[in-house]
């Protein structure tokens, strides 16, 4: 009571004091997000976890390697990861409640518990809002961009699924849904834009022309307007922007980087999606959230040939374009301002089934993070002999996903509106992981 009278007597709102606080976490946070995720459930046991002297039915076939930091190795098939482990951060003491893809995939990339047990989930307007869609909403670019970007596949619940939750704006609304770039046209690791391609003989005079019209015609009834129709304006204003903004247009003509960048980035779609996401934050989008699926099942979801798949599809590519990105951020000084962050949905379980494949596993999992103000070649939390349970400083998913807005200098308990005026934070249960900051 006390607090409160004293905020009156200065004649400060609520809201007024929320955005001194918000403003003064800016000035040291992280300019931009880069959001890697692993859909489908990486296996932190041959990855970034390894437990040599597991009995032979849980034990890895791959041989865990020394990194650039003494104490800390990683799989052998991850060698230029290894080589860069002091800009990097270890968390391995992460679970929560979620054992299918789709209710576990909301709860890692909003920090809301699903409530959904099992069964084919698609997203939902009622849908708690994405990291990114909350991030541009908190933290709106400065220059006219798009603030949150999906690349490249908006990842379906299984083959010919709906979209998986998560990754839209839900209840926040479609204004903060994600620019979607997704893998097509001529180059097969290359992206459809159509979006941003204007009509032939549409000059960007008659955009603005139209821009304009468009504005007048909004401004007729504008005292009787209704929400849907300042959110379609607000949408409008966002494609003009789009297609008249040099440096959104910029960001996207990857043939502008040398055949030597693009190289080393790996020529596959999720190689090109990573520089995509590196060129996207250095025009200004506040987060760039690659989802390595096209659907749950197809990359990371190893139930079966787990050592196959990993050591000759899924941990080359991503070695490459991981480490690659993590060095262009560096030799660009833009790493300290980026945070970067890899994480999966759920990990796998200790045991080997007999496809020799590793199946879903919540209860212990590893996220990687780079950049953003983050100590390098640290490790937080430790995994049981098993690598099955938390056995030191365990963290939940909503503390991840509150170590992200911390980290871009936003108030975990910071409280958003919905649709019907409910006040709601942006995560209830989760609290920074302080220890991980420099």
């Amino acid at each position: 009571m006390l607090q409160i009278g004293a905020i009156g007597a200065l004649n400060l709102s609520l809201p007024n004091l929320l955005a001194a606080r918000e403003r003064r976490s800016q000035s040291s946070a992280a300019d931009s997000c880069i959001l890697v995720f692993l859909n489908g459930g990486p296996s932190h046991l041959d990855m970034w976890d390894m437990k040599p002297d597991l009995p032979k039915e849980m034990r890895s076939e791959f041989q865990p390697v020394a990194t650039s930091v003494p104490g800390i190795r990683v799989c052998e098939h991850l060698p230029r990861l290894a080589k860069i482990m002091d800009r990097c951060t270890l968390v391995r003491s992460v679970h929560h409640k979620e054992v299918a893809h789709a209710p576990a995939v909301y709860t890692a990339l909003t920090g809301i518990p699903s409530g959904v047990k099992a069964g084919i989930v698609g997203a939902k307007p009622t849908d708690h809002p994405a990291i990114g869609s909350a991030v541009g909403y908190f933290r709106p670019p400065t220059s006219k961009v798009m603030p949150y970007v999906l690349m490249p596949y908006l990842t379906a619940e299984g083959a010919g699924g709906p979209p998986q939750p998560g990754f839209l704006g839900g209840w926040l609304g479609k204004t903060n849904d994600p620019f979607l770039v997704l893998k097509g046209g001529k180059d097969p690791a290359g992206f459809d834009l159509p979006a941003l391609t204007p009509e032939a003989g549409m000059t960007l005079d008659r955009v603005r022309d139209r821009s304009e019209l468009l504005n007048g015609v909004n401004r007729v009834g504008s005292s009787a307007r209704s929400g849907q129709a300042d959110a379609l304006e607000r949408l409008q204003a966002r494609a003009c922007d789009l297609l008249t903004s040099s440096s959104a247009q910029r960001a996207f003509k990857l043939d502008q980087e040398s055949a030597k960048v693009r190289d080393a980035y790996g020529r596959n779609i999720y190689g090109q999606s990573l520089l995509l996401a590196r060129r996207l934050v250095e025009a200004g989008t506040r987060l760039a959230c690659i989802s390595w699926a096209p659907d749950a099942n197809a990359t990371w979801d190893t139930h079966g040939n787990n050592f196959g798949k990993l050591k000759n599809e899924l941990l080359p590519p991503f070695d490459r374009g991981f480490t690659q990105l993590i060095t262009d951020l560096t030799d660009r000084g833009l790493l300290e301002r980026t945070l970067v962050v890899v994480m999966g949905e759920i990990g796998r379980t200790p045991k080997i089934n007999g496809g020799a494949g590793r199946d879903h596993w919540e209860f212990c999992y590893s996220v990687l993070f780079a950049g953003g103000g983050l100590k390098g070649g640290y490790v937080h939390g430790a995994s049981d002999r098993h690598g099955a349970y938390p056995s030191l400083n365990p963290v939940t998913a909503s503390d991840i996903v509150a170590t992200i807005y911390h980290a871009m200098g936003i108030a975990p308990d910071s409280m958003l509106t919905d649709p019907l005026n409910r006040p709601l934070m942006l995560v209830p249960d989760g609290e920074p992981i302080r220890d991980l900051f420099a």
